[in-house]
């Protein structure tokens, strides 16, 4: 059986500095090339665990490689120094777009530990709720000018948009050199109506960002019908906001991972792991 690879070597170079060193006693890590290969196969593929081809490992090896650089923050750190290297490169595009999307579970998903495990970092719910299409996961997403992800926040599939809009800003950290500190402010967010909100419009201007967000119809309305007392209307872009479509290509593009578009790991931690992994494919692609 012959089975396609993902990783080139220019992917590899990018990514092997900033992999963990063995430790100095003990036993050593297993090949992280063939490892991060493994696990971004049963991700893309969407196949059980233990259907992993030979060629790629154990699946034991992946499953727990993966799990246990969830847990420690490796995958974060890597996805952020990806982001690094691209920031000094001046290769991110920071006109960023916010939304979400729906990710159906698998009925592998369900039956997690209630309340979750907070020395893990494992959310109580496990980020999982029942909407009407059953067991979902909602992610949302900000999104470089190029359609490449920032920040990835995970919530229950029946939550809304706009109560986690400032998780997703606080999750964008981009560091800078050795001493500065990350820039985490974008110069324009653009997001559609779900996000129009006093609060989140107060959030944006408080940081000096310039907002692009649409006013929803009954928001128009109530405003001219308090006359004088409504206020000035927003300012809005509609040339700028034609580039909002780069988060939901960002969104097709992890998407296309089929263990990513139907969620079928458990655990929410597995799960965030997993779309770092994408983001930083996605990245060193660049």
């Amino acid at each position: 059986m012959s089975v396609r690879l993902m990783i080139s070597d220019v992917m590899w170079g990018r990514i092997e500095p900033f992999m963990p060193a063995d430790p100095v006693r003990g036993w050593r890590w297993a090949d992280h090339r063939r490892t991060l290969e493994a696990i971004a196969w049963k991700f893309r593929t969407g196949a059980p665990w233990r259907d992993l081809p030979e060629e790629l490992g154990s699946f034991k090896t992946a499953h727990k490689r993966l799990l246990r650089w969830a847990v420690d923050g490796t995958w974060a750190r890597i996805f952020a120094a990806v982001l690094a290297v691209a920031d000094a490169d001046g290769d991110i595009g920071w006109v960023v777009s916010v939304d979400s999307t729906v990710c159906r579970a698998h009925q592998h998903a369900a039956g997690a530990r209630k309340g979750g495990d907070s020395g893990r970092g494992e959310l109580a719910d496990h980020a999982m709720g029942r909407s009407r299409g059953g067991l979902s996961t909602k992610v949302h997403l900000a999104a470089d000018s190029n359609a490449r992800p920032l920040a990835i926040v995970l919530t229950a599939g029946q939550a809304g948009d706009a109560p986690a809009f400032t998780a997703v800003m606080a999750a964008i950290r981009v560091p800078r050199g050795q001493s500065g500190r990350p820039r985490t402010r974008p110069d324009v967010v653009l997001a559609d109506r779900a996000y129009s909100s006093r609060a989140i419009r107060a959030h944006l201007r408080e940081r000096h960002v310039r907002t692009v967000i649409p006013q929803p119809v009954d928001q128009v309305r109530h405003r001219q019908r308090r006359g004088s007392n409504g206020g000035r209307p927003p300012t809005f872009d509609p040339e700028t906001y034609k580039g909002r479509n780069s988060v939901e290509r960002c969104i097709a593009r992890l998407k296309q991972w089929r263990g990513l578009a139907m969620r079928t790991e458990k655990l929410v931690i597995a799960y965030q792991a997993a779309l770092h992994l994408a983001a930083i494919f996605i990245w060193t692609r660049r």
